[in-house]
């Protein structure tokens, strides 16, 4: 379908690359190699392609001369070619659609902090065929699209973080296990785990050596060795946390320390 449009729209503007094998992604190489006439001339041949990727995304008609999400488009369509590389396995017109889709995002997410001073009905804009579209929709898939990425950088860092505590023989599986019972014994747990990662030098004893330094902990805290032992694990990973890369994983410890403390104030 995809190539039908093109056909429909192009006619015969890349006959005047007067070669069979004049393909999206061999014209792209040779614009990569340097050719910024054959540059120019490939984006006015698919501005028609750019216009309906753009319409295709806002569920409705984009104005090549009035609107602005087709000036980001074609923008994003300039980028995809610089970016295009023949091992990434997808064609060029799939890879650039993509780009346009995400440039496009960006530009929705900058609106979005205006939507909230106007009713969603405000928007409504009749497509081609005099429907009414809103955006609210596009609203929704935004959210779900950001929520989906959250999901995806978490996992991400759990990945990571698992990796790490493979090093110290612990499993991150084992965090329901080994998490304190007691909201009063997290919290305290919590604060000394933050305490730890904050002190460099302890920091690098316990990656160097993969052991909880109980014993200089003891001189910072006023707890029993015997609960530092047998809190190791969940204070080498509440350390790891908050010393690490992990953004998303010290929010929720955060929110932890948050709650439990609120808890333990009642």
């Amino acid at each position: 379908m995809l190539l039908v449009l093109i056909k429909r729209f192009l006619g015969k503007s890349l006959s005047r690359d007067n070669s069979a094998a004049a393909t999206p992604e061999s014209i792209v190489v040779r614009i990569q190699e340097g050719d910024l006439r054959l540059r120019n001339q490939f984006i006015t041949d698919y501005q028609p392609f750019v216009a309906k990727a753009a319409s295709r995304f806002c569920r409705r008609y984009v104005d090549p001369a009035r609107d602005d999400e087709f000036s980001i488009a074609l923008s994003a369509f300039n980028e995809a070619i610089s970016q295009f590389s023949l091992n990434g396995g997808r064609s060029f017109l799939g890879f650039a659609e993509t780009v346009i889709r995400r440039r496009l995002i960006d530009h929705l997410r900058k609106e979005q902090r205006f939507s909230g001073q106007v009713p969603y009905s405000s928007f409504d804009i009749p497509d081609e065929e005099d429907n009414i579209v809103n955006p609210v929709e596009i609203h929704q898939a935004i959210e779900h699209y950001e929520k989906q990425q959250g999901l995806q950088e978490r996992m991400s860092e759990i990945v990571d973080l698992s990796r790490v505590l493979a090093e110290f023989d612990i499993q991150f599986a084992e965090m329901p296990e080994v998490s304190p019972k007691h909201a009063d014994s997290r919290l305290l747990l919590l604060t000394i785990g933050k305490q730890l990662a904050q002190d460099a030098q302890l920091m690098r004893q316990l990656i160097a050596k993969r052991m909880l330094p109980i014993r200089e902990l003891l001189d910072m805290v006023d707890v029993s060795r015997k609960t530092l032992e047998r809190n190791r694990k969940y204070l080498i990973v509440v350390a790891l946390i908050w010393h690490g890369p992990y953004p998303y994983l010290r929010e929720y410890l955060h929110h932890a320390d948050q709650t439990e403390g609120k808890g333990g104030a009642q």
